[in-house]
């Protein structure tokens, strides 16, 4: 027979409660993390400390040093076009480099010149480039103080030569091959490059007919020479020398500054007059003089019977004997 478990409702079922209780000495208690420490408040500055001004546009210290060059009757336009670094230079190293200008004896004319004609002179170094060049200018080429503005004046990119690279190199070059002694002279010659200037030209007197020794010697006298141009001068009037005047070298190693005067100017006038007169004078005779002293010593080499003139060859025979 099966039987049948029958609970009653009223009866309630309880777990057996634990015979172990808690200690008496036995709290409960929660764990706590440290909190994280709040960020500091800002300060508010603006009733402590005043708000910086904004910086002032870029074009303006540009304007500043613009308007500083003008002041002082340079072209400022002129200089910023041909010197773009001045947009970087600062207006206190532009008016040192005008105040070292002033300290070599240079005018306020002088001044406008040269940065006229050089204005990298603006943005070169006085410590770097300036001063060592200007000390090298008086202590080696052994050029006067006196001397030194005019010298300036007429080159004034000798300023930014460098003294090792450039300016030194150059006067060696001058002193020990063409034997110029006294360099002081023809200082304006040191901003020319050795390589490109001066012996392309000393080789074209050898090409046309001088020889090293006579072409130096060329030098010697007219330093100048190493200036002009092969194309547009030395070659054009030596061809009317040799081809139209029918001259002797010779006559060019005594007056060498032949090649200073115009071609057309001076040199073909001149020789076509003596050609019609039927006179020769020598180089210095027909091309020194004024044109009414020409003239009269034209008139008075007719008048006398006297149409060639030896003594241009003579003394070119002279000093080419000397020389040698």
């Amino acid at each position: 027979m099966q039987e049948t478990l029958h609970l009653s409702s009223s009866s309630s079922f309880s777990p057996p409660k634990s015979s172990i209780s808690p200690p008496k000495s036995f709290k409960s208690s929660t764990i706590s993390y440290p909190q994280h420490p709040k960020p500091p408040t800002p300060i508010s500055t603006s009733t402590s400390l005043p708000t910086p001004p904004p910086p002032p546009p870029q074009n303006f210290h540009l304007q500043e040093k613009l308007l500083f060059l003008d002041s002082l009757g340079v072209d400022s336009l002129h200089c910023l076009s041909s010197q773009p670094l001045i947009v970087s230079s600062s207006l206190s190293d532009l008016k040192s480099v005008i105040d070292f200008l002033y300290s070599v004896n240079l005018s306020i004319l002088d001044v406008r010149r040269v940065l006229h004609m050089c204005p990298e002179i603006l943005t070169a170094g006085i410590s770097t480039t300036l001063r060592p060049a200007v000390t090298f200018l008086l202590r080696e080429a052994l050029v006067t103080g006196e001397k030194l503005p005019g010298i300036l004046r007429r080159r004034p990119r000798l300023l930014t030569k460098c003294v090792e690279k450039n300016l030194r190199p150059t006067l060696y070059f001058l002193q020990s091959t063409i034997g110029i002694e006294d360099v002081s002279k023809c200082a304006t010659l040191l901003s020319c490059s050795v390589e490109t200037k001066f012996i392309p030209r000393l080789d074209y007197l050898q090409r046309i007919g001088f020889s090293r020794r006579d072409a130096k010697v060329m030098f010697r006298r007219f330093p100048s020479l190493f200036c002009y141009s092969i194309e547009e001068n030395l070659e054009p009037k030596f061809d009317y020398f040799v081809v139209e005047m029918g001259r002797e070298l010779k006559e060019l190693i005594v007056f060498p500054q032949y090649f200073s005067f115009s071609l057309e100017n001076r040199i073909k006038p001149r020789h076509k007059m003596c050609v019609e007169k039927g006179v020769c004078l020598s180089l210095p005779v027909m091309l020194k003089s004024h044109e009414s002293r020409f003239r009269d010593r034209l008139e008075v080499c007719c008048s006398s019977s006297m149409p060639v003139a030896e003594s241009g060859v003579q003394s070119a025979n002279q000093y080419t004997i000397e020389s040698s």
